[in-house]
C-alpha cells in the first residue's frame, strides 16, 4: 500500500471515529429519543437539527468519499481491515473525551488489533 493510499484509508478512519463521537455527543445532549408520548415527527426534527448530530454525519460522507478513493487504490482484503484502527482511536477518545472506561480488556483487545493490523497491512 503506497502512503498516499495509506494516507487517505487512515484520514477515512479518523473521519469516521470522530462522526462516531460526535453522533454520542449529539445523543448526550438530547437526551432520551422517543420518550413516551412524543411524536416520530417531533422526534426526528429535534434530531435534525442538533448540531453534533448534523457534525457527525457530515464526517461519515466525507470518510465514505475517502473510502471510495482508497478501494480505487488498494484491494479491500487489506484497506477494510484497517478500519479497525477506528476501535482503537474512538476507545482512547471516547476514554479522555466522554468519560468512558478503558479497562483492561478493552486495552488488550486494542493490543490485538494493533497486531492484526500490523500482519495485514505488510502482506
Amino acid at each position: 500500500m503506497s502512503k498516499l493510499t495509506f494516507f487517505i484509508v487512515m484520514s477515512g478512519v479518523f473521519l469516521n471515529a470522530l462522526a462516531q463521537l460526535l453522533l454520542k455527543s449529539g445523543t448526550n445532549s438530547l437526551g432520551v429519543l422517543f420518550p413516551d408520548g412524543v411524536g416520530y415527527t417531533k422526534e426526528f426534527i429535534r434530531i435534525s437539527f442538533e448540531p453534533y448530530i448534523v457534525g457527525g454525519l457530515f464526517c461519515y460522507v466525507l470518510s465514505v468519499a475517502l473510502w471510495i478513493a482508497a478501494l480505487s487504490k488498494a484491494p479491500v482484503s487489506v484497506a477494510y481491515p484497517m478500519l479497525s484502527i477506528g476501535y482503537i482511536v474512538n476507545a482512547i477518545a471516547a476514554h479522555y473525551l466522554l468519560g468512558e472506561n478503558l479497562t483492561i480488556q478493552k486495552l488488550i483487545g486494542i493490543a490485538v488489533i494493533v497486531v492484526g493490523v500490523y500482519f495485514v497491512a505488510k502482506s
